[in-house]
């Protein structure tokens, strides 16, 4: 397909999810199986055009004064792919596949607008009500790290460090540019490249079928390592969902103890049983009934809560879910996670620690959560993390945004991270 034709099936895809409100994968994938002639390669570049204009809806529609899909397919080749107007509309004239062209009033928009005078949440690029929370995280520095989430983010990997360490996995890895990730100490990060270029499928590398190295954002890794499980430790994974920190904290105890992982959503678990065996793990059990749990209330020493959150973290991955976010979705989001805390708290043995973990970077879901929470269960307090970041990430390691050295909040533009909220609590 020519450069028309693929900005033509991005600008189909943006009206089906504008008009279906349906996630981006899925609309993607069935722009795909209806359109079988188109390659690899083409699906990749509509599938970046997509995620591209969703990234930056307001910012893209403020300087084409138009938030139609047609537009924001446009901006991205202009604004962000750094074609030239004038190349643009050589490149696509003549094509029978390309869309409409842009109109005057369109390109007269893009010429004479200027981002700093629009509003700062559309500079932003995030809802318009969520700029208070992002301004109590992050103060003066919020409009920063609200364009940190509109970039296209790494594809970062950890390595299995029962089956291979990280120098193995960048060398195996070296045709597709894998460097050591900048935090955690067994990461890898591969950067996202630019205009129509594609990640690589890693998952079809040997080295991932050997179980030498998972899929994990970098900030996943770090909250992981944070808390601090150590062998012949007894920890829960309370919402284990697909298993990613679950590997990452049995890897770190060497085999030995027991990560006991559980999620009450049985779809969401189900991929936790092929990724153990692959990655060579014996010591963690799998429930998906909380009766199997319940015998063993007040026996653990560390008990994970990652819990189930609005992911505004995740923005860069799942821009679509950005403009769906509604207050009564994070109403639902808040309710849940004080449950979910509540529950977890049962678990945890006297002197045992209970972590605190969500993709979102609201106060709400965070600090606010955990004010609450120990308001209500006074036998718990919140452990210091500054000294222990230092010492597992050393001193030269970007820190996180904290308010109390307590809670930390991780984000792209502070640790170059998938957004993250972490904290450890010790129980009287």
């Amino acid at each position: 397909m020519r450069l028309g034709g693929r900005l033509a099936g991005a600008i189909e895809v943006l009206s089906d999810i504008e008009t279906r409100r349906r996630p981006v994968a899925d609309a993607l994938k069935d722009w795909g199986l209806a359109h079988r002639f188109a390659g690899s390669g083409d699906r990749a570049a509509i599938g970046n055009i997509v995620y591209d204009a969703l990234r930056m809806k307001l910012s893209h529609a403020y300087l084409m004064d138009d938030d139609s899909p047609a537009a924001l397919a446009y901006a991205v080749l202009l604004r962000q792919w750094g074609l030239a107007a004038d190349a643009l509309a050589a490149d696509l004239d003549g094509d029978s596949f390309a869309p409409a062209p842009l109109s005057d009033a369109q390109k007269h928009a893009f010429t004479s607008r200027n981002l700093e005078d629009a509003p700062f949440f559309v500079q932003g690029d995030i809802p318009e009500w969520i700029v208070p929370s992002f301004e109590a995280v992050f103060g003066a520095d919020w409009l920063r790290e609200a364009q940190a989430l509109t970039v296209r983010p790494s594809l970062d990997l950890r390595a299995n460090t029962l089956k291979a360490n990280r120098e193995k996995v960048v060398k195996a890895l070296s045709h597709a540019d894998a460097k050591p990730a900048a935090i955690s100490p067994i990461g890898i990060r591969i950067e996202p490249g630019e205009g129509p270029s594609r990640l690589p499928n890693v998952t079809a590398e040997l080295g991932f079928q050997k179980g030498w190295f998972e899929v994990q954002d970098e900030g996943s890794q770090i909250v992981s390592a944070l808390v601090e499980a150590t062998g012949g430790q007894q920890v829960l994974d309370f919402c284990a969902g697909g298993g990613g920190k679950t590997l990452a904290m049995a890897a770190a105890m060497g085999n030995k103890g027991q990560v006991h992982a559980y999620d009450s959503d049985r779809k969401r678990l189900a991929p936790i049983i092929e990724r153990l065996k692959r990655a060579g793990t014996h010591n963690v059990q799998v429930h998906d009934r909380v009766a199997a749990l319940q015998a063993l209330a007040g026996r653990f020493d560390k008990v994970l809560v990652d819990a189930p959150c609005t992911g505004t973290g995740t923005w860069r991955r799942r821009p679509d879910t950005k403009w769906r976010l509604t207050d009564r979705n994070l109403q639902e989001r808040i309710d849940q996670q004080r449950q979910a805390l509540t529950e977890a708290a049962t678990y945890v043995k006297p002197g045992g620690e209970l972590i605190y973990v969500t993709c979102s970077v609201l106060p709400e879901e965070n600090h606010r959560q955990i004010e609450a929470f120990i308001a209500d269960h006074p036998q718990f307090s919140p452990k210091p993390m500054l000294e222990r970041w230092t010492a597992l990430f050393g001193p030269a390691a970007a820190r996180p945004t904290t308010a109390d050295g307590a809670g930390l909040t991780l984000s792209p533009g502070t640790t170059d991270t998938d957004g993250f909220f972490f904290c450890r609590m010790v129980r009287a």
